[in-house]
């Protein structure tokens, strides 16, 4: 069957309206690919081997402020980088361009026309013939300045946090400080040592000690550890306690007694604060052997080490001793003892036992301090707590905890005292 004239006219036009819609298509890709590189939301440009500017796009011409005819064929790129800019890209930029043929997201700082610096990142590429030689360097900018201004924001708060933190770490150390004895009393005849191992300074540890002066010649000392939250105004709480208790009746397991009392009726509830410590009564023997008779009362804390002027050592032991300030009537275990010439005794936190060593991470623990103590028999009190510092310093970020140590010694006599 033939196709009429008026068939043949429509075919004739829809085939022109074909050509005429490709030819649109064509057109609007050829533009588009021409706005997409001059309007492009980056910097491009194009340069020769020698680094001469061939072609740059709209975009970077108007973020640096220059015409096209200011750059091409007239600058090179490293002129229109910072003197820092073109010392790095003459010493590294260029020279890891030749070797690797890529280099991709280089911080620079690029001048602009008015004399004013634009952050930048820069990658850059070499194209390459199709035997593989160097024709020209393509190079693609980014604006950084909004990661300019986040990163100078950023580093303006961290300083400010560690100015923060730098004020109340001052304020915590202060604040220890006042929780401690500025000076320990001076005991005749027995010498006296102590050490406050601090495992944060962001934090005010709940570990406290004291020796101090009581009635009839004797003397009171104590070292405990405040458990929860709130350490700082419970230590305080404590602390002052047991002077005041130990004034009004010296007796160490009245002196607890007391001071359960205290805590138990500030802290009860649903939020109960509590402590372990020990304190003791030391009175001097003026007989032939001379030393102090040394009464130990412990609610719940760690027994103190003994060590003997005779080469040995072991834990005082006083057992069933409860926390203070959980029950309303706590059981307080005591002990006596006598404490000669040349004898030690060590009082500490768990915060010393409780590290982990380095080597398998597990707790130093209680048998590992009473070896320590044997190695060290027979000794002083300032040897003990210097050696124990080196302890605690080798054990380095596995001392989680504080660590308080309070150590006191009878002295041998010299061969001219004694004759």
């Amino acid at each position: 069957m033939c196709a009429t004239g008026d068939d043949q006219g429509g075919d004739a036009a829809a085939e022109g309206r074909a050509g005429d819609d490709s030819g649109l298509f064509s057109a609007l890709l050829e533009d588009s690919a021409e706005d997409l590189y001059e309007n492009a939301p980056c910097g491009y440009l194009s340069t020769l081997l020698d680094g001469q500017i061939a072609k740059v796009n709209t975009t970077l011409l108007n973020w640096l402020g220059y015409e096209r005819g200011d750059l091409v064929g007239r600058r090179q790129f490293s002129d229109l980088l910072t003197v820092g800019g073109r010392l790095y890209h003459e010493t590294h930029f260029a020279p890891l361009l030749r070797m690797q043929g890529e280099i991709s997201g280089i911080a620079l700082e690029m001048k602009t026309a008015d004399g004013s610096r634009l952050p930048v990142l820069v990658t850059s590429t070499v194209k390459t013939g199709n035997h593989g030689q160097p024709l020209l360097i393509r190079t693609t900018v980014f604006d950084a300045s909004d990661r300019r201004a986040y990163e100078e924001e950023l580093l303006r708060t961290r300083k400010e946090s560690e100015r923060e933190r730098e004020r109340l770490q001052q304020l915590a150390a202060t604040l220890q400080a006042t929780l401690l004895p500025p000076a320990l009393a001076g005991v005749p005849g027995l010498d006296v040592a102590a050490l406050y191992h601090i495992a944060s300074a962001d934090e005010v540890g709940g570990d406290f000690y004291d020796l101090f002066p009581l009635a009839d010649g004797t003397w009171g000392l104590f070292l405990g550890d405040v458990c929860g939250k709130g350490a700082a105004a419970v230590t305080s709480l404590a602390r002052y306690t047991l002077r005041a208790a130990a004034v009004y009746d010296p007796d160490p397991a009245a002196v607890l007694g007391n001071l359960n009392t205290v805590l138990n009726h500030e802290y009860n509830g649903d939020d109960p604060r509590f402590c372990t410590v020990v304190f003791g009564l030391l009175t001097p023997e003026h007989g032939s052997h001379g030393g102090f008779r040394i009464t130990l009362a412990s609610g719940g804390h760690p027994p103190a080490l003994l060590i003997r002027a005779d080469g040995t050592a072991d834990y005082v032991h006083t057992p069933g001793g409860q926390l203070v300030g959980v029950l309303q009537d706590a059981y307080i275990a005591t002990t006596t003892f006598h404490l000669g010439p040349g004898d030690t005794l060590l009082l500490h936190t768990d915060g010393l036992t409780e590290a982990r060593t380095a080597a398998s991470g597990d707790r130093y623990g209680d048998e590992a301090l009473l070896d320590f103590g044997r190695a060290l028999a027979p000794t002083t009190a300032q040897h003990t707590v210097a050696a124990i510092r080196e302890l605690l310093d080798t054990l380095g970020a596995g001392v989680e905890d504080d660590a308080a140590i309070l150590a006191v010694s009878v002295p041998v006599p010299d061969r001219e005292e004694q004759q």
